[in-house]
């Protein structure tokens, strides 16, 4: 009986070969920045109100003139394809059935035209920019396909040191050998699924969108060879590109904060990518109040990386956020049942949430703030 978000974890380390589950759950260098993300959120202590009326629980907030059922999402996340086959539109339809935003990473394996598709939902797109023309070329599509919000990542200016992968030899295209012949074959549903489908690859990296990119382009996303040269004044930029809600996805520092303010940002995600970047960060939930204080309600202000229970959405919302996005628990789910996993996943979150927020004696997510 799968009870809580390391049920699914345990599930999914089971079904999946280790280099994929190693690639989904690893973290940069020794992994401490993503136990940080874990230990502060659980030292995060709420005091409840008594006596109040918690007879009906509206866990719905607006965002950009856009109602949630509820004050989570799922974050962008890559290769979704190598844990489930059509990984990427089950998230989306998932998302769509409990009236969530569901953000789409540049390092798909569908076409975000094909993802926008499936059913009716809030689709925000995520952006890598590693060459300007095709970065460019992704966001007008995204514009085109009716793609709400762009999330633009800020805080992989080069990968980190992810020492699982290069334990590995994690790669697209994937180079043979026995180790990976022997990981395969012993995860048989996972090989047959995989076979079925054929490897996946980052299906929006051509220009016209076809079904792959070139060798050369999908090796420089998976390494995540970015453009450095993107700095502040190349938001202007992508401005003239994207004509809805920009957001920076990855803001850490409260100075940050303010200069995106100054630069008409519309919003904020508060990101240590998860730990997957720089060992030595701040956890999200330490590094929210700072950034919430700095842009005082002007702009929404988001946060993920660590989130594994309902009773943190609402820790994040106490403490400032508008609301939080899900990472890899999402992934869990999908590796468990597929689109099936990861409902459940969205549906023990959301019965986590209305419990700690019934506890704390909150009829609706303004009462946490």
């Amino acid at each position: 009986m799968l009870v809580n978000i390391e049920d699914f974890r345990k599930k999914a380390r089971k079904t999946l070969p280790r280099f994929v589950f190693d690639y989904v759950d690893g973290a940069a260098d020794g992994g401490r920045c993503m136990q940080r993300n874990a230990t502060d959120l659980a030292d995060v202590e709420l005091t409840p109100r008594v006596l109040r009326d918690t007879t009906r629980i509206d866990t719905s907030i607006e965002v950009f003139g856009r109602k949630w059922s509820l004050p989570f999402g799922i974050a962008p996340m890559g290769l979704n394809g190598l844990v489930r086959p059509g990984g990427d539109g089950m998230l989306a339809a998932a998302a769509a059935r409990y009236g969530i935003p569901f953000a789409l990473s540049t390092a798909s394996n569908m076409r975000l035209e094909d993802v926008a598709s499936v059913g009716e939902g809030v689709r925000w797109m995520q952006l890598y920019v590693m060459h300007r023309d095709m970065a460019g070329q992704i966001v007008q599509r995204a514009q085109h396909a009716g793609y709400e919000a762009l999330v633009l990542t800020v805080d992989v200016p080069v990968s980190g040191n992810r020492e699982l992968d290069l334990r590995n030899g994690f790669r697209v295209p994937f180079k043979p050998s026995l180790r990976l012949a022997w990981d395969v074959v012993t995860h048989p549903v996972w090989s047959l699924q995989t076979a079925r489908a054929g490897a996946p690859d980052f299906a929006n990296l051509t220009a016209g969108g076809g079904d792959a990119g070139s060798a050369n382009m999908q090796a420089a996303l998976l390494a995540r060879a970015m453009d450095r040269s993107l700095v502040w004044d190349s938001l202007g930029w992508l401005r003239e590109l994207w004509k809805g809600p920009l957001l920076l996805k990855g803001v850490l520092h409260a100075e940050d904060a303010l200069i995106a303010l100054d630069r008409g940002v519309d919003g904020l995600i508060v990101s240590n990518h998860g730990g997957r970047q720089h060992d030595a960060s701040p956890s999200a939930i330490r590094a929210l109040p700072r950034v919430v204080t700095a842009v005082k309600g002007r702009i929404p202000v988001f946060m993920d990386s660590g989130v594994r229970r309902g009773g943190d959405v609402v820790k994040a919302l106490a403490l400032g956020a508008t609301a939080a996005f899900v990472g890899r628990p999402l992934l869990y789910g999908l590796a468990a049942s597929g689109r099936a996993g990861a409902e459940s996943v969205l549906g023990l979150l959301a019965d986590e949430l209305v419990r700690a927020m019934t506890l704390m004696g909150a009829s609706s997510v303004s009462d946490l703030r």
